[in-house]
């Protein structure tokens, strides 16, 4: 899986009524999706390792030094 430095990473902060496919105080992905966005969503590749949404309020962006962002996207 090839990531590109553009990626969005988020921290998970809240996972209630989501336990099984999200972990608090974990890192996702979040896949570009502006219609998701606009209703206060976030499409999130989850412990599935498919893509789902799931509210914005639940994630904080977070913003990592490029070789541990690269360490993280590659695990």
């Amino acid at each position: 899986m090839t990531k590109t430095s553009s990626e969005q990473l988020v921290i998970c902060l809240d996972n209630e009524g989501y336990a099984a496919s999200l972990e608090r105080r974990k890192i996702y992905v979040v896949l570009p999706d502006t219609e998701a966005e606009q209703h206060g969503m976030l499409r999130i590749i989850d412990e599935s390792g498919d893509d789902y949404l799931y509210p914005r309020a639940s994630f904080s962006p977070i913003t990592l030094p490029e070789p541990l962002k690269k360490a993280v996207l590659a695990s």
